[in-house]
């Protein structure tokens, strides 16, 4: 289970704000194209499950790519709960996958396993690449918890948003709302995760 806070900024500039004032925190900035898959009647999404390639560039420009299922998630006061199952796959794979979505069924994934014993699928001849969208994200270590400030890019505009993975979900929040309150920067409480954001078309 990943337990996460997550709090959407309301313009770029609160952004721009944020992480000015975290600059002195930065680990690393991540540069992500996250495209997700399903079969044409959405037979997983209707089952609240996300199948989702991420491919990652660091500022070295080396490229990795992760293969993850999400299930069965939960957003309430800007805390999000979520079952989630991850591996690493090999990037070159996982391109042949975006274009030919059939591909999945030779990957001899474990998390892809999964996704057929427990949705029912036999392979994944019928799965098509929903799409996606970019995302920015720049990490922190701050007062004791790692924060990942992104910015996603949709085909239809920009969100910005603060996430915090803790075993202290209700702790963390109450420490980083005090900070951009402090700070004048505008926030609320996400409502959405970026899945739903993109298949709705519009920002939230």
């Amino acid at each position: 289970m990943e337990v996460e806070v997550k709090l959407r900024l309301l313009t770029a500039a609160a952004h721009l704000r944020l992480t000015t004032l975290l600059t002195p925190f930065h680990l690393k900035t991540l540069h992500q194209r996250n495209l997700f898959f399903d079969t044409p009647q959405n037979d997983l999404s209707l089952r609240r499950a996300v199948l989702r390639l991420r491919f990652l560039h660091n500022t070295s420009q080396q490229q990795r790519c992760v293969l993850s299922l999400k299930a069965k998630p939960t957003l309430a006061n800007g805390i999000s709960r979520v079952e989630e199952d991850e591996e690493e796959i090999d990037a070159g794979l996982g391109g042949e996958c975006v274009d030919s979505p059939w591909k999945l069924s030779d990957l001899g994934s474990r998390v892809l396993k999964r996704v057929r014993e427990e949705y029912g699928f036999k392979d994944f001849q019928g799965f098509v690449c929903l799409g996606g969208f970019e995302n920015v994200r720049n990490v922190y270590e701050w007062r004791g918890v790692t924060l990942e400030v992104d910015e996603t890019k949709f085909g239809f505009g920009n969100c910005y948003e603060i996430e915090c993975e803790t075993e202290e979900p209700e702790r963390a929040k109450s420490m980083i709302e005090e900070f951009l309150s402090a700070n004048n920067i505008e926030f609320k409480d996400s409502d959405m995760t970026k899945f739903a954001v993109f298949r709705s078309g519009k920002l939230p």
